[in-house]
């Protein structure tokens, strides 16, 4: 099947069930509510072989500056043909003139490169089972009423207004939260998502910061499956290692569009919620 008789079509409700069965055979672990959660804050494509899903493809806005593609599916039986570059188009196409951000497959590097996307750093992904340990005492939970703080920060690293994302990992999760004379100054989030929870995402000042706030959640989740995503600069995967959390894929950090040149973060993203959603 040549892939100009494929349509490209708005991705629907009605697609929800198909396009997870498309990402469980791709290996990769998102449920149905995790699928929901990205469309709801996203607007997609689908692309259809008469009735049934081929391929899928996200586009998450933050503001009106910058977005990030996500869930670039295609059917195996489909690889090959163009249609992950159709997919990627059509999302970059639905962004309009946003910088856009993405995390790389090693197979999907030369598509994204071929489309003017650039690469910027590893992403190292670490999961499994938690092992013991202690929690710190300088991190608590936030309240309700933390949330502009933790938009505000993540700005602040992010270069983006991720506002609408947070709202709802407040409403799915939790923040974990280090405090500086009553101010936020490190956070880390973690809720559901696949095969157990999602540690992310992560910022602070610096990579002790990220330790006290990773350890703070792991401390309550011991045997229970969770995955954090870091950035390969960071180093913290031999300490992740020792906590039971395996380096599996990872992928590369890519960037295309937007200023040539941004002005240096004040904080460090340390963690990224799951590729920040898919």
């Amino acid at each position: 099947m040549q892939t100009d008789i494929i349509e490209l079509a708005p991705f629907e409700a009605r697609h929800l069930e198909e396009a997870v069965a498309l990402s469980h055979a791709a290996g990769w672990p998102h449920r149905k509510k995790d699928w929901a959660m990205v469309w709801a804050l996203s607007e997609g494509r689908v692309a259809l072989a008469g009735d049934r899903v081929v391929g899928t493809a996200m586009m998450t806005p933050f503001g009106e500056t910058c977005a990030t593609v996500n869930l670039i599916i295609v059917d195996q039986k489909m690889r090959g043909r163009g249609l992950g570059r159709r997919l990627t188009t059509a999302a970059i196409d639905l962004a309009d003139d946003r910088e856009c951000r993405l995390v790389a497959t090693t197979d999907g590097l030369p598509v994204y490169e071929k489309l003017g996307f650039r690469r910027t750093h590893e992403i190292r992904q670490h999961q499994g089972l938690v092992a013991p340990i202690q929690a710190p005492r300088d991190v608590e939970w936030a309240d309700g009423k933390d949330l502009k703080s933790l938009v505000d920060l993540d700005a602040a690293a992010f270069a983006a207004d991720r506002g609408d994302l947070f709202a709802v990992l407040a409403s799915e999760g939790q923040f974990a939260v280090i405090r500086d004379q009553g101010r936020i100054v490190a956070f880390a989030a973690v809720r559901p998502f696949g095969r157990g929870e999602v540690v992310g995402p992560a910022v602070g000042q610096n990579a002790d910061q990220a330790r006290a706030l990773i350890s703070f959640i792991l401390a309550s989740r011991k045997d229970q499956f969770v995955r954090i995503d870091v950035a390969g600069q960071n180093d913290l995967s031999p300490w992740l290692e020792s906590l039971g959390l395996g380096a599996v894929d990872g992928g590369i950090a890519m960037t295309r569009g937007g200023p040539g040149q941004r002005e240096p973060a004040t904080v460090q993203t340390f963690a990224l919620a799951s590729q920040a959603l898919g």
